[in-house]
């Protein structure tokens, strides 16, 4: 294995956190994400998005629906130059158990398979303590949190990016 990848939480961290986001319509990129992660493209990472979405479970909406919403994203990130390597996502209810859920280990193991990636030279950024766990307890990487309620602006996530491509591996 030896690519580097950042696995990235969505709402919250990439995006606005919009409670069970259910229309393309109301998905919206922080200012820079796109710069971020052009930034992390230009450098070699893989940009894997990791994200919970129990909406679906819940019957709030599909997955049909889901694949719009991201669409709509990889259409914004395009526009400026960026793009992500991979999607994964938990649609299931949490009362259900699955261990694909973050911090389950199931879809971050799911993408080192699929990318040939070097975890221990990875990491993971997000906005909560389950994206965290995902990383420090599930797959052994170095790990960037903000806390619950802090988003990534436009110099937080540009900051946590060029620690990334400044760090020597």
């Amino acid at each position: 294995m030896t690519n580097r990848a950042v696995f990235i939480d969505r709402d919250g961290t990439m995006a606005k956190d919009v409670p069970y986001c259910r229309r393309p319509e109301d998905f919206e990129l922080f200012p820079n994400t796109a710069k971020a992660i052009r930034m992390l493209n230009q450098h070699g990472f893989k940009v894997i998005v990791i994200t919970n979405q129990s909406g679906i479970g819940r019957g709030y909406f599909t997955e049909d629906t889901l694949g719009k919403i991201h669409q709509k994203m990889k259409d914004e990130l395009a526009k400026q130059g960026a793009y992500v390597d991979d999607i994964y996502y938990c649609p299931h209810h949490p009362d259900d158990g699955c261990d694909c859920r973050k911090p389950g280990t199931k879809l971050p193991l799911q993408a080192a398979r699929k990318h040939q990636l070097d975890l221990k030279n990875s990491f993971m950024v997000g906005d909560m303590e389950m994206d965290i766990g995902m990383g420090i307890e599930s797959i052994f990487c170095i790990c960037y949190c903000w806390g619950v309620n802090k988003i990534f602006n436009d110099y937080n996530m540009l900051w946590v990016v060029l620690q990334f491509c400044n760090k020597e591996m």
